[in-house]
């Protein structure tokens, strides 16, 4: 197992069980204590974390996974997601995309389509799509998160000006009641701005988002007109998310 995909999983149990025993890990992952103690001390830099003799115990902020980590999760779904995706996107057509690892599986397909423009506010997309031929990349500016993603006032105020055909947004949670969630609340405002401007919304997101509420509302799941995500998830939490107005497609 490789060091970002172990550090990853670590977060997630922190998250899950708000504590974790350096034991314990090195024995579930086949490594040394010392590894597993050199992956907190790395982690507890990021703020996600506080060690303690033997471990280390969770922070109020233990459930926002750095994109980087998060990249190793489900990469497999991620991708057939982003396939799936593209599919409903025509040639040509102008595209907005929030951040998320999932969103930029779709980009990397997208970018390589004639005539496509996108308009994104994460960083880490811009970085890996700038310059390619063909391609018109408009990134949206504002306050910048750790998630990579550039949300606030400034940024809506930008979106304002733009029209949309479809607009990709990623998310933390998505429930029947609740809709689509995410961990901040600004960041929530400025993927409401991306759908407002969009003749169609899509939510792109894997299986382990599904029945998951987290603490910003995005917006209501009759705001969206289709729901990508991968078939990982029991039936009937997929069939709670089917209504009138919103598809859910899954692969």
């Amino acid at each position: 197992m490789q060091r970002v995909e172990r550090q990853s999983q670590i977060l997630q149990r922190i998250s899950e069980n708000r504590s974790v025993q350096v034991a314990t890990l090195a024995a579930g992952f086949a490594v040394s204590e010392s590894t597993v103690r050199r992956d907190l001390q790395l982690l507890e830099h990021t703020g996600l974390l506080v060690r303690t003799h033997g471990g280390a115990t969770a922070t109020d902020r233990s459930d926002q996974v750095p994109t980087q980590l998060k990249a190793a999760r489900r990469q497999e779904e991620k991708r057939r997601i982003g396939r799936a995706a593209a599919a409903m996107v025509p040639d040509g057509a102008v595209v907005g995309m929030t951040g998320g690892t999932t969103t930029l599986e779709l980009a990397r397909i997208l970018a390589d389509r004639p005539g496509m423009t996108l308009v994104t506010n994460a960083v880490n997309l811009a970085a890996d799509l700038v310059g390619r031929p063909g391609l018109r990349l408009i990134v949206i500016g504002g306050i910048a998160r750790q998630s990579g993603e550039l949300v606030g006032p400034a940024a809506d105020a930008m979106l304002a000006n733009y029209h949309l055909d479809l607009a990709f947004i990623g998310v933390d949670g998505l429930s029947a009641v609740e809709g689509c969630t995410t961990y901040d609340e600004m960041e929530a405002a400025t993927d409401r701005a991306f759908l407002a401007r969009a003749k169609k919304a899509i939510v792109i997101a894997d299986s382990s988002k599904i029945s998951v509420v987290t603490f910003a509302r995005i917006a209501p799941l009759s705001a969206i007109d289709t729901v990508v995500t991968d078939n990982g998830a029991p039936e009937e939490q997929v069939a709670g998310l089917r209504s009138d107005h919103t598809e859910i497609v899954t692969v």
